[in-house]
Protein backbone atom coordinates (compact mmCIF):
# COMPACT_ATOMS: atom_id res chain seq x y z
CA UNK A 1 0.00 0.00 0.00
CA UNK A 2 2.54 2.40 1.02
CA UNK A 3 4.31 1.84 -2.45
CA UNK A 4 1.03 2.48 -4.05
CA UNK A 5 0.70 5.69 -2.29
CA UNK A 6 4.46 6.93 -2.68
CA UNK A 7 3.99 5.61 -6.74
CA UNK A 8 0.50 7.85 -6.98
CA UNK A 9 1.72 10.92 -5.15
CA UNK A 10 5.03 10.96 -7.53
CA UNK A 11 2.52 11.47 -10.19
CA UNK A 12 0.54 14.39 -8.50
CA UNK A 13 2.23 17.79 -8.87
CA UNK A 14 -0.78 20.27 -9.20
CA UNK A 15 -0.39 22.82 -7.14
CA UNK A 16 2.42 25.89 -6.54
CA UNK A 17 4.80 26.87 -4.03
CA UNK A 18 7.11 30.08 -4.39
CA UNK A 19 10.00 28.73 -4.31
CA UNK A 20 8.41 25.35 -6.39
CA UNK A 21 6.28 27.74 -8.89
CA UNK A 22 6.16 26.14 -12.34
CA UNK A 23 8.66 27.68 -14.69
CA UNK A 24 10.56 26.55 -17.60
CA UNK A 25 13.03 23.65 -17.50
CA UNK A 26 16.39 24.44 -17.48
CA UNK A 27 17.94 23.67 -20.78
CA UNK A 28 19.75 20.61 -21.37
CA UNK A 29 22.65 21.88 -22.04
CA UNK A 30 23.01 23.31 -18.84
CA UNK A 31 22.58 20.34 -16.77
CA UNK A 32 24.35 17.85 -14.16
CA UNK A 33 24.36 14.53 -15.49
CA UNK A 34 25.76 11.04 -13.46
CA UNK A 35 25.58 7.83 -14.55
CA UNK A 36 27.16 5.63 -11.55
CA UNK A 37 26.96 1.91 -12.00
CA UNK A 38 23.66 1.31 -10.13
CA UNK A 39 21.93 2.12 -12.92
CA UNK A 40 20.63 5.79 -12.08
CA UNK A 41 20.97 8.19 -14.41
CA UNK A 42 20.95 11.92 -12.96
CA UNK A 43 20.26 14.81 -15.12
CA UNK A 44 19.34 18.46 -15.59
CA UNK A 45 20.23 19.08 -11.78
CA UNK A 46 19.96 22.18 -10.44
CA UNK A 47 19.55 24.13 -7.54
CA UNK A 48 17.28 27.89 -7.31
CA UNK A 49 17.86 29.42 -4.48
CA UNK A 50 14.54 31.84 -3.04
CA UNK A 51 13.81 35.48 -3.42
CA UNK A 52 14.35 36.21 0.53
CA UNK A 53 18.13 34.62 1.44
CA UNK A 54 18.14 32.21 3.78
CA UNK A 55 14.63 31.20 2.84
CA UNK A 56 14.55 27.18 2.03
CA UNK A 57 15.72 26.47 -1.68
CA UNK A 58 14.30 24.21 -4.31
CA UNK A 59 16.47 21.12 -5.92
CA UNK A 60 15.34 19.60 -9.00
CA UNK A 61 16.70 16.77 -11.48
CA UNK A 62 15.45 14.09 -13.59
CA UNK A 63 16.49 10.32 -12.59
CA UNK A 64 16.15 7.19 -15.34
CA UNK A 65 17.39 3.87 -13.28
CA UNK A 66 17.78 0.40 -15.33
CA UNK A 67 18.52 -1.98 -12.38
CA UNK A 68 16.88 -4.51 -10.55
CA UNK A 69 13.35 -3.65 -9.02
CA UNK A 70 12.72 -3.23 -5.37
CA UNK A 71 15.30 0.31 -5.70
CA UNK A 72 14.26 3.48 -4.02
CA UNK A 73 15.52 6.93 -3.41
CA UNK A 74 15.48 7.74 -0.29
CA UNK A 75 17.21 11.06 0.52
CA UNK A 76 18.85 13.59 -0.95
CA UNK A 77 21.70 15.93 0.50
CA UNK A 78 23.03 18.87 -0.09
CA UNK A 79 26.53 20.10 0.73
CA UNK A 80 26.40 23.75 2.22
CA UNK A 81 23.03 23.48 3.64
CA UNK A 82 21.19 22.44 6.75
CA UNK A 83 18.61 19.69 5.93
CA UNK A 84 16.84 18.88 3.50
CA UNK A 85 13.42 17.15 2.62
CA UNK A 86 11.40 15.37 -0.70
CA UNK A 87 8.26 16.71 -1.55
CA UNK A 88 4.93 16.64 -3.59
CA UNK A 89 2.07 17.56 -3.51
CA UNK A 90 -1.59 16.07 -2.65
CA UNK A 91 -4.57 16.68 -2.15
CA UNK A 92 -5.79 16.49 1.35
CA UNK A 93 -8.66 18.11 3.23
CA UNK A 94 -9.96 19.19 -0.34
CA UNK A 95 -6.69 21.15 -1.24
CA UNK A 96 -3.43 20.67 -2.17
CA UNK A 97 -0.73 20.38 -0.22
CA UNK A 98 3.02 19.45 0.02
CA UNK A 99 3.80 16.40 2.03
CA UNK A 100 6.79 14.85 2.97
CA UNK A 101 8.07 11.29 0.66
CA UNK A 102 10.42 9.32 2.60
CA UNK A 103 10.90 7.83 -0.77
CA UNK A 104 10.53 7.59 -4.38
CA UNK A 105 10.02 4.24 -6.58
CA UNK A 106 12.32 3.89 -9.25
CA UNK A 107 11.58 1.40 -12.12
CA UNK A 108 13.31 0.63 -15.17
CA UNK A 109 11.72 2.20 -17.66
CA UNK A 110 9.86 4.79 -16.00
CA UNK A 111 11.82 8.16 -15.59
CA UNK A 112 11.39 10.70 -12.56
CA UNK A 113 11.16 14.23 -12.69
CA UNK A 114 11.96 17.00 -9.65
CA UNK A 115 10.59 19.56 -11.23
CA UNK A 116 8.63 22.76 -10.58
CA UNK A 117 5.34 22.09 -9.32
CA UNK A 118 5.82 18.36 -8.47
CA UNK A 119 8.15 16.32 -6.63
CA UNK A 120 11.31 18.53 -5.43
CA UNK A 121 13.39 18.54 -2.40
CA UNK A 122 13.21 21.56 -0.29
CA UNK A 123 16.88 22.36 1.07
CA UNK A 124 16.47 24.34 4.73
CA UNK A 125 18.90 26.88 5.66
CA UNK A 126 21.29 26.97 2.37
CA UNK A 127 24.68 28.48 2.89
CA UNK A 128 25.71 32.07 1.92
CA UNK A 129 28.62 29.94 0.20
CA UNK A 130 25.80 28.79 -2.70
CA UNK A 131 25.78 31.82 -5.02
CA UNK A 132 24.03 31.60 -8.15
CA UNK A 133 27.05 31.10 -10.81
CA UNK A 134 28.16 28.47 -8.10
CA UNK A 135 27.31 24.53 -8.03
CA UNK A 136 26.59 22.82 -5.47
CA UNK A 137 27.25 19.38 -4.46
CA UNK A 138 24.22 16.60 -4.34
CA UNK A 139 24.17 13.14 -2.52
CA UNK A 140 21.63 11.43 -3.62
CA UNK A 141 20.97 8.16 -1.38
CA UNK A 142 18.84 4.82 -2.85
CA UNK A 143 17.28 2.27 -0.33
CA UNK A 144 20.64 -0.10 -0.92
CA UNK A 145 22.68 2.85 0.54
CA UNK A 146 24.42 3.33 -2.71
CA UNK A 147 24.98 7.40 -2.81
CA UNK A 148 25.68 8.86 -6.15
CA UNK A 149 27.02 12.57 -6.14
CA UNK A 150 26.32 15.31 -8.89
CA UNK A 151 26.89 19.01 -9.39
CA UNK A 152 24.27 20.98 -9.62
CA UNK A 153 24.48 24.91 -10.57
CA UNK A 154 22.95 27.47 -8.52
CA UNK A 155 20.29 29.86 -9.96
CA UNK A 156 18.82 33.05 -8.74
CA UNK A 157 15.42 33.10 -7.96
CA UNK A 158 14.02 34.91 -10.79
CA UNK A 159 16.58 32.70 -13.52
CA UNK A 160 15.03 29.26 -15.44
CA UNK A 161 14.23 26.40 -12.81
Amino acid sequence: MKSVLSTALAVLGLAVLPACSPAADAPAGDAATASPGAGLAVSNARLVLAPVAGNPAAVYFDLSYSGAPGLSLTGVAVEGAGMTMMHDYAEGAGKMQMVMMDEVPLAEGAPVSFAPGGLHVMVMKPSDRLKPGTAAKLTLTLSDETTVTVDAPVRAAGDER
